[in-house]
């Protein structure tokens, strides 16, 4: 626990650092790449690059032991006994668009599994992070708030969301939509930032398809520690990026019960 408290310490300076990157060309002009070719719009930007390379520097300067993982710049040492996932920018659409939905994702890995997660949206100057332990919503200038997943014991009063439910394949979006017939209420387009929102105990299930690991480590001990659960849609293993976020463990068994 000692450890976990000073690489949480280190984790929020790396929110900052991060941020020296990609507020300033926030709702600026800035050169868009699409890395999507063929495929869906898949955008990345200067700030996305430069603020996972700002990242890789200070944790290879506090820590050069350490492993990385990172959406632009892949792997490095991925299997050290301390790995740190990077998505310097979750919600690039969400970014270039203007809207401060965008989020920094940091995740510290343990021996293969995240056990420190950092979900921070800089513009509203909020940053979430949690261990298995405890949850937290760090704020400048005010008091640090524990965080708690709401009860929720039935969809039929949950609040849910997904990304864009045009992501999911076939069964996916019949999973999808009905789960949203069950549910009071459905939001989109939020990215990570619902996740947030889940360990803040204002949304109840996140169900998203197709994720990578820095998609989701982060997210993992944050909403552990305030109480929910991330888990695969099929079984506990996440790998396969088929993701369902519950703040009520009773949620869970019903939307298991949705998607077959």
């Amino acid at each position: 626990m000692s450890s976990l408290t000073a690489f949480e310490a280190f984790a929020l300076e790396l929110v900052a650092v991060a941020a020296t990157e990609t507020l300033p060309p926030f709702r600026q002009e800035i050169a868009i790449v699409d890395k999507g070719a063929q495929r869906a719009f898949d955008p990345v930007t200067a700030a996305d690059r430069g603020a996972e390379a700002a990242l890789r520097r200070a944790i290879a300067n506090r820590f050069p032991d350490h492993g990385v993982i990172g959406e632009e710049y892949g792997e490095d040492r991925p299997h050290a006994d301390w790995v740190w996932v990077l998505d310097p920018i979750d919600g690039t659409r969400a970014y270039i668009a203007g809207l401060p939905l965008w989020t920094t994702l940091i995740a510290l890995m343990r021996e293969g599994e995240p056990v420190l997660g950092v979900v921070a949206q800089p513009y509203l100057q909020e940053t979430f992070v949690g261990t298995r332990s405890a949850s937290r919503l760090v704020r400048p200038g005010q008091p640090d708030r524990t965080l708690r997943t709401r009860p929720c014991p039935t969809l039929a009063d949950a609040t849910i969301s997904t990304t864009d439910p045009a992501l999911f394949a076939d069964e996916e979006a019949a999973a999808w939509r009905g789960l949203r017939q069950s549910a009071r209420l459905a939001r989109l387009g939020c990215d990570a930032y619902a996740y947030a929102m889940l360990a803040a105990g204002q949304i109840d299930v996140v169900l998203e398809s197709g994720l990578k690991l820095w998609d989701w480590a982060a997210h993992k001990p944050l909403i552990e520690g305030a109480g929910g659960q991330v888990e695969g849609w099929i079984s506990a293993d996440c790998g396969p990026g088929q993701i369902l976020a519950t703040g009520d463990a009773r949620l869970q068994t019903q939307v298991r019960a949705l998607l077959g």
